[in-house]
């Protein structure tokens, strides 16, 4: 069976790039310890767009819907929502981003302005060739 790949894409403003890489930077380890998780990389752009991708490679789309299932998941992201509510409550209100890994949590409301989850399957891959 072939590792699925899944790529989300946040988009984030200029002024909350750094903020967005703090977050995810304070949540390294979180995904690694989930069943069927493969390969994890934040990708910054560097070509004038303000879209970042994360992504995830995972041994099969069932690791991949149980990972977002997971304890760990969810409680990132009600501690999120709780701050998007108080945040709002106090009149500094975010965008609320839909999906997977918006890099909030530790700060006020997501990072993110919006998201959207591109999903692959692995067709073909190769690395370095050893010596």
């Amino acid at each position: 069976m072939p590792s699925v790949v899944k790529i989300n894409v946040l988009t984030v403003p200029a002024e909350m790039r750094e903020e967005l890489e703090r977050r995810f930077s304070g949540r390294a380890g979180m995904v690694e310890a989930s069943d069927g998780f493969e390969w994890f990389e934040l990708l910054r752009p560097v070509d004038g767009t303000d879209r970042y991708l994360v992504y995830t490679r995972w041994r099969s789309e069932e690791d991949f819907d149980r990972w977002q299932k997971s304890q760990a998941f969810q409680a990132g992201h009600a501690q999120a929502a709780g701050e998007r509510e108080g945040d709002a409550a106090q009149g500094h209100g975010h965008g609320q981003a839909a999906g997977q890994g918006q890099g909030h949590g530790h700060g006020r409301g997501p990072a993110a302005s919006g998201s959207e989850l591109w999903s692959f399957e692995v067709v073909q891959n190769s690395g370095p060739k050893s010596s």
